[in-house]
């Protein structure tokens, strides 16, 4: 599982994910990132990512994100964690 520190991310190497809760995430939205819920981007992967591109993941305590990156990881994503 690849993985960066926020400091070290930029919007040019790829899309910023959030997946906290919609609630949790409008109390401490990361700057720069769409919020997609977890449970929800792992059902409909296809739906809001593209094979060929790059994705960054993150949430606020590593949990989600660790799990998001891993069945993405599956599912033939490229995709990183990203830890605060």
């Amino acid at each position: 599982m690849k993985r960066i520190k926020l400091q070290d991310y930029n919007s040019s190497l790829g899309k910023l994910i959030d997946v906290q809760h919609p609630e949790d995430y409008h109390k401490n939205p990361t700057p720069g990132s769409i919020n997609i819920y977890v449970d929800r981007l792992l059902m409909d992967h296809q739906k809001y990512l593209e094979k060929g591109k790059k994705y960054f993941i993150i949430c606020n305590k590593g949990f989600l994100s660790k799990k998001a990156v891993s069945m993405l990881e599956y599912f033939g994503y490229d995709v990183t964690q990203v830890i605060h």
